[in-house]
């Protein structure tokens, strides 16, 4: 999101509708209140609003209950989904144990991208008749589809079979729209980037971090590339975004040299970031307006720390309670507890507790391992006006540069020199020594490297390992690979129910 966007937030959202539940909904984006469609959009601050309001559904990543960090680690093997019990949130547990139906799958995560991609949809339609510079509304173009191209990503990941809508649609047209097929849509995020790369900043000033640049654009369209199995293409652009293993690429991007000040807060927008999703300790937000799309807070934060922790010895961190979500699994523990990351990754309250250094209160599967990336410490409560625990300012990754340079060791096949350098480097920036190079050797250093970033489930999803993998989790192939369609958004529409879930 656009680190500045805060600003402009009530702005932004008078402006476009929210989308509800009913089927409709989702549909429409025209906007209501006194700035009507034919009235919006005169100048160049009004197209700068629009903009903010498309960035705004980054949020998603790790805003809000029905985060993606949060439900695609719960359908990992390496986590647990946690919370308070068995019911704490039905779509994370069903998601957990692969008994998510149509009616249990969160609503939000069909809804909230298809919200992203009709506020794109109508500023682009828009934008060529605003008075405003040329350079502006190409870049303004660029970025929303961009911004399009990611939640089509998100939404083709996640449902696979959904409708590839370009245009706002009139009323009449709400009830008819049909499915694309995953191709078609995989097609038209590949021609969005495409175009945007053309135009998009390689780089960008402070005051505009977390918006698109040319490295960004490239290095999500490689990772298109990667998941339509076009592995040549997206080799070609990760190349262009990583440049040398473990120097500085042409857009500015390095590895940070300490693994664990990736999770700082005060490390936002680092030389590793190639996009990244802005929180705010400043929305003011609370308990009745949290979930409506006004808080601007890092939700993973809460939802990952430890229930009713408390500091007793000096070694122990001082850090707020939380929600024990994202537990991690005996398993995942026992391959990382080696590992030169381990610290900055798992939060071992089971050896804490056992030593006398801090005391919590265990919560559903609790293996008393947590997601120590994403727990904030005392010093990250806010001091403002908002709920303290909605109101966290960590920033997520959508994309790191040890993923994209994994990705590309990946899409070269895990042979080769460049395969080689690229998994040296990652290991090397933590201190490990090289490894021989394989798509194993690649798979094992992900895990390790992005545990709890929420791609493990994807991974395995591409790399045809799920059904082996999370067979012991209830998965079953040709099901579980992607969501439910939500039944609310098939009401009264064409759409059609995803293959097992009828």
């Amino acid at each position: 999101m656009i680190k500045i966007k805060v600003k402009f937030l009530f702005i932004a959202t008078a402006m476009i509708i929210t989308m509800g539940s009913c089927s409709s909904d989702f549909l429409e984006v025209a906007p209501k209140g006194t700035d009507l469609e034919a009235n919006y959009y005169t100048n160049q601050s009004q197209a700068y609003a629009g903009l903010v309001a498309v960035y705004d559904i980054m949020n998603k990543n790790s805003g809000g209950f029905d985060n993606i960090i949060t439900m695609m680690n719960s359908g990992s093997d390496d986590h647990f989904a946690g919370g308070g019990s068995v019911t704490d949130g039905a779509g994370i547990q069903g998601f957990s144990n692969f008994t998510i139906s149509p009616t249990t799958v969160p609503l939000s995560f069909w809804s909230d991208h298809y919200q992203g991609v009709f506020r794109a949809n109508f500023l682009l339609s828009k934008l060529p008749s605003v008075p405003m510079d040329a350079s502006l509304i190409a870049r303004y173009t660029a970025e929303s589809k961009a911004l399009r191209a990611n939640y089509y990503f998100n939404l083709v990941r996640m449902f696979k079979n959904v409708p590839l809508i370009l245009t706002p649609l009139t009323t009449s047209e709400f009830y008819t729209v049909k499915q694309a097929t995953s191709g078609a849509v995989y097609a038209q995020i590949e021609k969005d980037l495409t175009e945007a790369i053309a135009v998009l900043p390689n780089t960008v000033p402070a005051t505009e971090a977390g918006r698109f640049t040319k490295g960004a654009a490239k290095a999500l369209l490689g990772k298109v590339y990667l998941y339509n199995n076009k592995k040549t293409l997206a080799a070609a652009e990760f190349l262009a975004v990583n440049g040398t293993p473990g120097g500085t690429s042409q857009y500015g991007y390095k590895l940070m040299a300490s693994y664990k000040n990736l999770w700082s807060v005060s490390d936002k927008f680092n030389t590793e970031s190639i996009l990244e999703v802005a929180h705010t300790n400043e929305s003011s937000a609370h308990w009745g307006n949290w979930l409506s799309g006004a808080a601007e807070g890092n939700i993973v934060n809460t939802m990952v720390g430890p229930r009713t922790y408390t500091k007793i010895g000096a070694t122990a961190d001082d850090i707020p309670s939380g929600w024990s979500f994202s537990v991690f699994t005996q398993g995942f523990y026992d391959v990382i507890k080696i590992d030169p990351r381990f610290a900055a990754t798992v939060l071992d309250m089971k050896a804490l507790s056992a030593a006398g250094q801090a005391s919590y209160i265990g919560g559903y599967q609790d293996t008393g391992y947590f997601l120590n990336k994403y727990i904030p410490r005392k010093a990250d409560v806010t001091t403002g006006t908002g709920e303290p625990i909605l109101n966290y300012r960590q920033n997520t990754y959508v994309i790191r540069l040890a993923d994209s340079y994994l990705m590309e060791a990946e899409a070269l096949g895990g042979t080769g020199t460049r395969a080689q350098a690229l998994l040296d480097a990652v290991r090397a920036r933590v201190g490990l020594a090289s490894t021989p190079v394989s798509l194993a050797a690649i798979k094992a250093e992900r895990r390790l490297e992005l545990a709890g970033e929420g791609h493990r489930f994807f991974d395995l999803v591409r790399w045809g390992d799920a059904a082996t993998v999370l067979a012991t989790k209830g998965f079953k192939a040709g099901k579980n690979e992607v969501f439910p369609i939500p039944f609310k958004e098939l009401q009264n529409t064409l759409l059609v129910q995803n293959p097992g879930y009828n």
